[in-house]
């Protein structure tokens, strides 16, 4: 038998490299971004055409490379970083494995300018799918210039289920603003098809968070400091009363390196507990300072992931240090007993006499008294209370927390297409509602209504989100949203990553009744929002959309208008606790029956349920 185990060809194991390092143009710029880095660049440029899909330009004036560096560094496993083994756990840079570049000429047309600043000439090298095509001496400026194009033109698979332009380059934000946010002493500067996104100076880090995310967060962060033998711990964590559930800033950094780790995480938000509500958090930028060796960085191959030796320690210092941090801001009340305003407490002295208080009080003063007596001076007189008109508001405001007695005729049958009738097709057989049937509200959550089968409960929240995402998919459907304008229009500063997306739901917004005009440099202004949402406020609004549309990555245009009509659809629906009269809980039971799926939210939650009339009956059987 002949053998059938053979070595692949270099491009072959370039492309699969690239498979776990090069996901995405996100991924391009991170790794270039990186090297910039490495190579003591103080001034980064990164220029990306349809969100890197066509062209990813990255150029800095590091110290460049020479003509056989040049060559060699698209090798696989070429690197200057590390020697032998044992540098693996002395790492102070960012990248050192030789892999990215490999993997992103096994996938790209790559074009490279770089010169070192003794040289008078600097290479050009390109490159195709593993193939150097050309190299030549040309004029350029000190450092490096990487021109990467057609990103995965040779893997058209991979090409195909790249998402829509806003989602990519939502991506390449959230990589820039990682590095950016790591190395706040070297300039960075962002362009997107010619436009310029991001335009950072070299600034401290407070600086360079606000440049990032606005000036709001000047007001918002804590300073976090605290040193020990095994860990430093910088920083900042944002004030309690900030607290939100979606868009929030959470990064972790050690040696100059980003990270997730889901156990820090809970150490952080431990520290806030009860402190915010429950199911909200925090922002925070906290970066670690810790000896290379007692940490690897080398589990994971987009080097996320980093393991530490002393995890549970550094557990216990991080949470220390931000109780410390919230006790000093007075976000947790404390006692202070080292104040200057003491009261004075006498020394206790067993010979003294002791003697019962003196209780002075006037005899005569009657308050109920209803005849005119002279009270606070001469000239004044008490008049009578009248005590009826004093609670005469009472009984009304008892009446208008009652619901009123159902008004819907015995004989009276709901319509089928929109009455509670409906319900039959719809896979619940049995559940007609009978003829003159009450409805009653259970504990401010639940509608109770007799059917045929038994009795039917609802949850009045579900309900009514199922109601009135029906009717904004609708209106999205036929771009008639109801639009209702503001006296005084909002205003809405956005990061870049938000205003990239922004831009790619700015139709379906509109649809929904939503107007919002740019001023310029992330900021909006919402004159207009559709109407039935009185009392809620746009501007949490449109975040919790805009993080919504985010994290579920929706490219596809109807994902993105589902993703909208459901925000909404929660944000407007009535909320538990909420009293309602008789009618109204007979209009929200008939548009409920009205929906082509009324048995589930849009989500796939219950709306209703029915106790089956034996089941009532076996309650009584004793």
């Amino acid at each position: 038998m002949s053998d059938i185990i053979h070595l692949l060809p270099d491009s072959v194991a370039n492309q699969i490299a690239a498979g776990e390092v090069i996901q995405r143009p996100a991924s391009v710029v991170k790794e270039l971004v990186e090297n910039a880095v490495d190579a003591g660049a103080k001034e980064i440029h990164v220029l990306v055409t349809d969100a890197g899909k066509t062209c990813i330009q990255v150029i800095d004036d590091g110290r460049g490379m020479s003509e056989t560096d040049a060559r060699l560094a698209f090798e696989r496993h070429a690197t200057s970083k590390i020697q032998a083994a044992a540098d693996l756990f002395a790492l102070r840079t960012m990248g050192f494995r030789g892999e990215a570049l490999a993997s992103i000429a096994a996938v790209a047309e790559v074009e490279l300018k770089t010169r070192q600043a003794d040289d008078e000439l600097g290479t050009r090298l390109l490159l195709a799918g593993s193939r150097v095509e050309s190299q030549e001496v040309v004029s350029c400026p000190k450092g490096s210039n990487f021109s990467v194009k057609n990103l995965f033109f040779n893997v058209p698979a991979r090409r195909k289920f790249l998402k829509a332009n806003s989602t990519e380059l939502s991506n390449v934000l959230a990589e820039f603003e990682r590095i950016v946010l790591v190395h706040p002493d070297v300039s960075f500067y962002l362009y997107s098809n010619d436009t310029e996104l991001f335009n950072l100076p070299a600034s401290p880090l407070r600086q360079r968070i606000m440049a990032v995310f606005g000036k709001k967060m000047n007001q918002q962060l804590l300073s976090l400091e605290v040193e020990t033998s095994m860990v430093k711990i910088s920083g900042y964590i944002a004030k309690p009363e900030t607290s939100r559930k979606k868009g929030l800033r959470q990064y972790f950094f050690v040696n100059g390196r980003y990270m997730r780790h889901p156990y820090f995480h809970k150490a952080v938000m431990e520290a806030y507990d009860r402190l915010i509500p429950v199911g909200e958090q925090v922002s925070y930028f906290i970066y670690f300072d810790v000896d290379p060796a007692n940490i690897d960085v080398n589990i994971h191959p987009t080097k996320t992931e980093i393991k530490f030796e002393n995890e549970q320690a550094i557990w216990q210092i991080l949470s220390a240090a931000v109780k410390e941090t919230l006790g000093k801001s007075s976000a947790v009340p404390s006692i202070d007993f080292d104040t200057e305003d003491m009261p004075d407490i006498p020394a206790f002295n067993a010979d003294a006499p002791l003697h019962a208080p003196q209780l002075h009080y006037n005899a005569d003063y009657n308050p109920f008294k209803s005849s005119s007596a002279s009270y606070g001076g001469e000239g004044y007189s008490r008049r009578p209370i009248e005590w009826e008109a004093l609670y005469s508001g009472v009984s009304k405001a008892s009446k208008m927390n009652t619901p009123a007695p159902d008004e819907v005729d015995a004989g009276e049958v709901s319509h089928p297409a929109t009455g509670s009738q409906a319900l039959i097709g719809h896979g619940m057989p049995g559940t007609r509602q009978e003829q003159g049937a009450q409805h009653f509200q259970f504990k401010g959550r639940f509608i109770l209504t007799s059917v045929k089968s038994g009795l039917l409960v609802i949850d009045q929240h579900r309900a009514h989100v199922r109601v009135l995402f029906d009717r904004y998919m609708a209106q999205i459907a036929q771009k008639q949203g109801v639009s209702q304008g503001v006296l005084f229009p909002e205003m809405i500063q956005l990061p870049a990553s938000e205003a990239a997306v922004l831009e790619a739901i700015q139709d379906d917004l509109s649809a929904v009744g939503f107007e919002l005009s740019p001023l310029g440099g992330g900021s909006y202004a919402i004159n207009g929002v559709p109407a039935g949402i009185e009392g809620l406020n746009p501007v949490e609004l449109v975040q919790s959309m805009l993080h919504t549309a985010m994290e579920k990555g929706g490219d596809v245009k109807e994902e993105v208008q589902s993703i909208l009509a459901l925000t909404l659809a929660r944000a407007a629906a009535i909320v538990y606790g909420q009293v309602l009269s008789s009618e109204e809980m007979a209009n929200l039971v008939d548009s409920l029956f009205a929906c082509p799926s009324p048995n589930y939210t849009p989500d796939g939650h219950v709306v209703l349920a029915t106790i089956k009339e034996e089941d009532i009956e076996k309650l009584f059987t004793r």
